[in-house]
């Protein structure tokens, strides 16, 4: 399903969602080991936040980035935002998620005035949405003059000794996790292969420049399939 477009691909991926909503979070942990609670950490720390600043977090599922901002710095206003409301839902379950403004929101339309928050975060966003130019515009314009924008998401496997176990990961373990412990096994081919059909993370950064950010620049995790980049609005 990831060579779905347009209209098509925005309401397959929100029913894929509401569908997984459930057991999300623990199929994160297994799919990565654990090691994306130190990614959200890590974007949280490259948001730059005031003590008492606006974080944005679009695209925020269950809203464990969201969470992870109002942990690392208690005094920030979180907000969660998404466009399949059974994840928020989910998230809110969570007693210790309570303080997150959660808002249904598209990304492609965010409904706040420009330069309204000191950083924008998303997690596994872009590689979803039918028109990354457009979001990336829309999370920098939201963005106030000075603040962050900063993408956590998944990278195509490199041309490496690694490789062949990486899409051995992708391609057959993480749907057989999604069938025996999600029950959906679908939903979870989707997500390998958007991964493999994805945008490298030098494409990405450019398209971020061309979106009016500055200083942009990435890390990569898990042998390269992961980055994280950020980007400053201009003053």
């Amino acid at each position: 399903m990831a060579h779905l477009q347009g209209e098509a691909r925005a309401r397959y991926v929100q029913g894929m969602f509401a569908r997984i909503a459930g057991r999300y979070d623990l199929m994160n942990r297994l799919m990565t080991g654990g090691q994306d609670v130190r990614w959200r950490r890590y974007v949280i720390r490259q948001a730059h936040l005031p003590p008492v600043g606006r974080l944005l977090d679009i695209a925020t599922g269950t809203g464990e980035i969201a969470w992870e901002g109002l942990r690392q710095h208690p005094g920030i206003q979180a907000v969660g935002g998404d466009f399949t409301i059974e994840m928020m839902l989910a998230g809110r379950r969570d007693p210790q998620r309570q303080a997150i403004h959660w808002l249904a929101a598209d990304t492609l339309a965010l409904p706040f005035p420009d330069d309204t928050f000191d950083a924008v975060t998303s997690g596994f966003l872009m590689r979803n949405v039918v028109d990354m130019p457009g979001a990336f515009q829309e999370q920098a314009r939201v963005t106030r003059p000075g603040g962050r924008v900063v993408v956590l998401e998944s990278s195509p496997p490199k041309k490496n000794l690694l490789r062949p176990f990486i899409r051995l990961h992708l391609n057959v373990v993480i749907p057989t996790l999604g069938r025996l412990i999600a029950g959906d096994g679908e939903a979870y081919r989707y997500l390998p292969d958007s991964t493999q059909q994805f945008h490298d993370p030098k494409s990405l950064a450019e398209m971020m420049r061309r979106a009016g950010l500055v200083d942009v620049h990435y890390r990569l995790f898990m042998f390269g399939a992961i980055a994280i980049h950020a980007g400053r609005k201009p003053e």
